[in-house]
């Protein structure tokens, strides 16, 4: 996900735990998943109830996208969608499962949301008043989301009138997109594609909290996965009409398939600190001083980056990507100029990438509260002394392993373009698609080992309660 997509500046529960406590059950999780038996999901009910959960909430996703809203004629729109699809408007329909080619009630898909949680946790980090409640708990937690969804249909009603607008001016070779434009079809389009997001949203925290995973991220990662059969198809359709060499099919995929390792190694790679506890008396008995470590992933931000990126470039282009026909000569040089595999389009999204790795790192890790856990609990990193020298300790190495998760976030999203603009390949085998893919794979199948895990160890605990039951009745 990602650092996960849902819960606005509040860090991950694992962040909040000790240093000692965190290092251990990283270390246990580790050797239980290496023990896992998989034949104890047909064991798990808990866990299968989880999982028909998230698919019936996918499915009901996936029918949204069908559902065309009220006034736009079908044919028209997809005449006119087919000029602009290879754009941006392209990896929009990408996010959004194609519901944006069929203007479905989810063409907003869940953006404007994640649109708003930028914008509160960049609020959080300068507000005294949002930081403040951010530090307290729950309740504050809840408060700062409450305001995220009141953010988010403001931002949904902007960009849905937007589009309203610009449907409105939009005409193809077979007549007007709009049946019948005026201000009915305006609010009634408005308060559709708002709804569809808010909808969502909602859809999105039902997943997480009853279901598999982080609903936000597998509603993005559904709509991606749904185009797969279709974007497959387009690219062997090249091939067969010789638009594509042979040859550059098999590099193409013996790319992605390069691409998916070099994500997966990184997304796993960690920097360990090592961390050192004296030794201490209880009783009459001392106990040896222990060692552990302080992992530090590569990537802290997980795939937040691209993502909040994409959203942000979004934003603006929709509505101009929609008035480039009748707008002003400006308009249409700066949408020009953002298309996709240009250079202003490819530098802006490489930094706005490095900005939120950075950002989204500060937001989830806290160098100060990490050194102050380790000097509460005994812990110490050789070589410097506790609180704030350890604190600064602990900030340089995550700055340097930031920067390198930051352009390998760069690299594996920026350099497929190239290959896109040059080759002609369809835009679901970008770098930022297969990131997004693999990283929610990865943490879904995390989630689903957590669960099964917990499954074994209620297993062993009554076990263990039922023979020393039976030993007891044999005393008596």
């Amino acid at each position: 996900m990602a650092p996960r997509i849902g819960a606005e500046g509040q860090a991950p529960p694992r962040l909040r735990r000790t240093s000692g406590e965190l290092t251990k059950m990283a270390s246990a999780a580790e050797q239980l998943a290496a023990n896992l038996n998989f034949g104890a999901f047909a064991k798990a009910e808990e866990l299968k109830k989880r999982i028909w959960f998230t698919l019936a909430a996918l499915v009901v996703y996936r029918l949204g996208t069908f559902i065309p809203i009220p006034g736009v004629d079908p044919t028209a729109f997809g005449q006119a969608f087919q000029s602009s699809q290879t754009g941006i408007l392209g990896m929009f329909n990408m996010f959004a499962g194609g519901a944006v080619e069929r203007m479905a009630i989810f063409a907003l898909n869940i953006m404007p949301y994640i649109s708003a949680s930028i914008i509160m946790q960049l609020m959080s980090s300068i507000n005294p008043t949002l930081e403040q409640l951010k530090k307290e708990g729950e309740q504050g937690r809840k408060q700062i989301n409450q305001y995220t969804r009141y953010l988010t249909v403001i931002l949904a009603a902007f960009q849905a009138y937007g589009i309203a607008i610009g449907l409105e001016g939009t005409r193809a070779a077979s007549g007007p997109v709009v049946i019948d434009p005026g201000w009915f079809f305006r609010l009634t389009t408005v308060v559709t594609l708002v709804g569809g997001t808010m909808f969502l949203m909602w859809l999105g925290e039902q997943i997480t909290a009853r279901g598999v995973g982080n609903g936000i991220s597998l509603i993005i990662f559904a709509g991606i996965v749904a185009t797969l059969p279709s974007a497959l198809a387009a690219l062997f359709e090249l091939a067969r009409t010789g638009s594509l060499s042979t040859i550059m099919l098999l590099l193409l995929l013996v790319l992605m398939l390069g691409v998916v390792v070099v994500i997966v190694f990184m997304e796993r790679a960690q920097r360990r600190i090592p961390i050192q506890y004296p030794k201490r008396q209880v009783g009459n008995r001392m106990f040896q001083g222990d060692s552990s470590h302080l992992p530090l992933k590569l990537n802290s931000s997980g795939v937040i980056p691209p993502i909040f990126a994409s959203s942000l470039l979004l934003l603006p282009i929709t509505a101009a990507q929609f008035m480039s026909g009748s707008g002003p000569e400006w308009l249409n040089t700066i949408v020009a100029a953002l298309g996709r595999g240009q250079p202003l389009h490819l530098a802006i999204y490489v930094a706005l990438i490095i900005f939120f790795a950075f950002f989204y790192t500060a937001v989830v890790f806290n160098p100060q509260e990490t050194a102050e856990n380790l000097r509460k609990y005994g812990g110490f990193i050789l070589g410097y002394r506790p609180g704030q020298k350890t604190a600064e300790y602990i900030d340089y190495v995550l700055t340097r392993i930031t920067v390198v998760g930051a352009l390998y976030l760069a690299a594996v999203c920026v350099l497929p373009e190239f290959l896109i603009s040059y080759a002609a390949v369809p835009f679901y085998f970008g770098g930022t698609s297969l990131l997004i893919v693999v990283s929610v794979t990865m943490d879904t199948v995390a989630q689903v080992q957590s669960h099964l895990l917990a499954h074994q160890y209620e297993g062993l605990i009554k076990k263990a309660k039922l023979r020393g039951a039976t030993t007891t009745r044999g005393r008596r």
